[in-house]
C-alpha cells in the first residue's frame, strides 16, 4: 500500500480549505468604513463605484442603465485603458459621473514598491483624466483598498491632494465563483444591511458579466427602501 497517497489527499484538503477561509476574510476584511463624517448624509443614501474601467462591453451597458434611471455614479478608472477608450471616460463626464483615480496600471507590486511610485502612477492616471476631461480629480480609490497598507502610502496619497474613498458594501463581483446576477444582488443587500450611508463596490472590467443586471435590480431595491443616490 502507497502510504504518500493518503498524505498527498490530505494536504490537497488541508490547501482547499485555506483557500476557501481567504475568500471569505476577503469579503469580511474589505467591508469596511468608507465615507469621511464630512461627507456622511443624514438621510440614507448608496453611492455606486465601479472599479477598474473602462471596458468596451461592460461600461456602456452600465452607463445605459444609469442614465435610464437618472443616477450618478462614481468610475474608478485604470489609466492605461482609458487612453484606447476615451470616448467612454467623456461620456462617463458628460452624462454627471465622477472620473476618479484607481490606477494607470493597477500593477500591486509596481503601485506599492515605494510612496514614490505610487504618486507617480495616481499623477500618470490623473494625466490621462485630464486630457480627456480637461479636469484632474481629487478622489482616489487604493488598488485593493487602503486597509492594510503602510501608512506612508496612504499618507503620500493624501499628500499629494487626494481623498481616499474605500468602501463598506460590495456585490463582490471580483471574488471567485461570484458569477450571477442573483449572487451580486444578494452579496450586496446582506453587506449593505443596517448602513444608512453605502458606498457599494463594483467592477465595469471586461469579464464582470452579470454587474450590469445586478446594478439594475440594486437600484430597483435601493429606492424602494428609501434611499438616495450620490457620487464623490
Amino acid at each position: 500500500m502507497n502510504r504518500k497517497i493518503p498524505a498527498i489527499t490530505a494536504f490537497m484538503l488541508a490547501f482547499a480549505f485555506l483557500v476557501i477561509v481567504y475568500l471569505n476574510n476577503t469579503v469580511k476584511i474589505n467591508a469596511f468604513a468608507a465615507i469621511n463624517d464630512d461627507e456622511q448624509t443624514t438621510g440614507k443614501t448608496v453611492y455606486f463605484t465601479f472599479d477598474d474601467g473602462p471596458s468596451d462591453r461592460i461600461t456602456p451597458k452600465i452607463l445605459d442603465i444609469l442614465k435610464e434611471e437618472n443616477i450618478k455614479a462614481t468610475f474608478f478608472i485604470i489609466g492605461r485603458q482609458a487612453e484606447t477608450r476615451d470616448y467612454l471616460i467623456k461620456r462617463e463626464a458628460a452624462e454627471g459621473h465622477t472620473v476618479a483615480v484607481h490606477s494607470y496600471t493597477h500593477n500591486y507590486s509596481e503601485i506599492y514598491s515605494s510612496p514614490q511610485a505610487l504618486v507617480k502612477d495616481i499623477k500618470k492616471c490623473n494625466d490621462v483624466i485630464y486630457a480627456i476631461t480637461g479636469k484632474r480629480s481629487d478622489t482616489y480609490r487604493f488598488p485593493g483598498g487602503s486597509y492594510g497598507l503602510d501608512c506612508r502610502l496612504i499618507s503620500a496619497a493624501t499628500q499629494c491632494g487626494m481623498r481616499y474613498v474605500d468602501w463598506n458594501a460590495s456585490v463582490c463581483d471580483a471574488e471567485f465563483g461570484m458569477n450571477t446576477a442573483d449572487q451580486l444582488y444578494e452579496n450586496a443587500v446582506k453587506t449593505s444591511a443596517d448602513c444608512n450611508n453605502i458606498v457599494l463596490l463594483c467592477h465595469d472590467s471586461t469579464t464582470k458579466t452579470a454587474t450590469p443586471e445586478a446594478v439594475k435590480r440594486l437600484i430597483k431595491y435601493y429606492r424602494q427602501n428609501g434611499y438616495s443616490f450620490g457620487t464623490f
